[in-house]
Order: structure tokens, then C-alpha cells, then sequence
């Protein structure tokens, strides 16, 4: 991930992306992953909240026949409750979105991993579905703990590990990984399943995998694939 918290704001033709955290990328490190659709930067210093300021702006998400919300928004007892901590993921991305709406889509059932898990909160659809056994492995410890809280609160079985995706992917039939596209072309050519539902790239890119475009979406300048070898 490029940084702890981020916030996505169309504003008339363009697109602002604000990052949040106490280390952030380099100038050059964001105009290496997007290119030339980057216009500028401004960095300032934001209050010591900003890791939770966010989530007040969080409201439930209606996608690929799930209802995502926080747990301090009442809702429906079979909604998905995703608390996403300080990690990326309660279904407001457009790569989530995706990821959910064709991950839908696929016939249920069979091993799963998901990797670069965040929140927690397709590994946790995926069980819904009938996927299992799951494993999820997640960069960040404490976004780990945050993803086996939400799976425990959802009633679910996953199994969630810390890891480094481009060291130790674990391999399933079925592979979910809304990650950038660096992380992406960092895993191993070996560690290539069956079906991949890749997302968190941009319109015009895709990984740099062995595998083939079986299905592709696009969102608010977002894409997400299926890949199948």
C-alpha cells in the first residue's frame, strides 16, 4: 500500500487523491505507478486524528448482493460489518466494488486465498459464499488483527496470516488481490492459480502476469480482471 490512510475526491474533470500517514511515498514513487495521469502534489501537515477522522464519512455500501456497513450503523443482521481500523477496505474503493460484484459472479466453493487482505472484507464475503477453506495474508499486523476481528464478528472461518505477497503468496483455486500493481508484479510467475480476480490499478494497466483477460471491469477509472493461466 502507498500509505497508512487515503481519500479519492473527483473534483469537475480531475481526480484528487489525498494520503495520510506519518511516512509517505516519494514524488517519484507515485509518478512511477501512475505515470503521466499524475498533475501535481501538495504536502502539508494534517491533525494527530487523521487515522480515524475518516471513518465518520463512512456510510453502508449495496454491492454484488452484499450490504457492507460499519458496526456503529444499524442495518439488516445479515449485512457484512466490516470495522475497518486503520486498514484499507470497507467496500467504498471502486476496487473493492469490483472485486465483490464479480467475485459474485463466480460458481461458490473450493479453496481461497486473498491477497493483501486489509479490512478483511472480500475474504469475508467469500466465506458468505461458500468458499473454504480461506486464507488471507496481510501485509500489516494490525490490519491482520483488524481482518480476524471482522471475520469473527461475521461468524465466518478465515484464516488470517502476516506475510509479504511477493515472498509468500499461499496459492488457492481461487485468488482475490486488490493490491497495487507493483505488489501485483512482485509475486512469484510460480505462484499462479487457477482464477485470479486481480484489482487496485488503473484504466490501461494490468499485471504483468502468465495468465490470460477472462473478464474486465472498469470503475471511476479503476479496473479490475479476471485472469485464468
Amino acid at each position: 500500500m502507498l500509505a497508512p490512510g487515503a481519500e479519492e475526491v473527483e473534483l469537475d474533470e480531475v481526480v484528487e487523491f489525498a494520503l495520510y500517514g506519518d511516512r509517505l511515498p516519494t514524488d517519484e514513487a507515485v509518478r512511477e505507478l501512475a505515470g503521466d495521469v499524475v498533475l501535481g502534489f501538495v504536502r502539508s501537515v494534517v491533525d494527530s486524528d487523521w487515522a480515524s477522522a475518516w471513518q465518520s464519512h463512512l456510510t453502508p455500501v449495496t454491492v454484488g448482493g452484499f450490504t457492507i456497513r460499519p458496526p456503529w450503523i444499524d442495518g439488516s443482521p445479515d449485512d457484512l460489518v466490516i470495522d475497518p481500523g486503520p486498514s484499507f477496505g470497507a467496500a467504498s474503493h471502486p476496487t473493492t466494488r469490483m472485486c465483490l460484484e464479480l467475485l459474485r459472479e463466480l460458481d461458490p466453493g473450493g479453496a481461497l486465498a486473498d491477497w493483501g487482505s486489509g479490512s478483511g472484507v472480500l475474504a469475508i464475503a467469500a466465506a458468505r459464499l461458500g468458499f473454504a477453506p480461506i486464507v488471507a495474508v496481510e501485509l500489516d499486523p494490525a490490519a491482520a488483527h483488524v481482518a480476524r476481528r471482522n471475520a469473527l464478528r461475521n461468524g465466518v472461518d478465515v484464516g488470517v496470516v502476516v506475510g509479504d505477497v511477493t515472498t509468500s503468496a499461499p496459492i488457492a483455486p481461487t485468488v482475490l488481490a486488490n493490491l497495487t500493481l507493483p505488489l501485483l508484479n512482485g509475486v512469484s510467475r510460480e505462484d499462479v492459480p487457477a482464477r485470479l480476480i486481480a484489482s487496485g490499478f488503473l484504466v490501461g494497466q494490468r499485471p504483468d502476469l502468465p495468465m490470460r483477460v477472462v473478464e474486465r471491469r472498469e470503475l471511476e477509472g479503476w479496473a479490475a480482471l479476471v485472469l485464468e493461466p
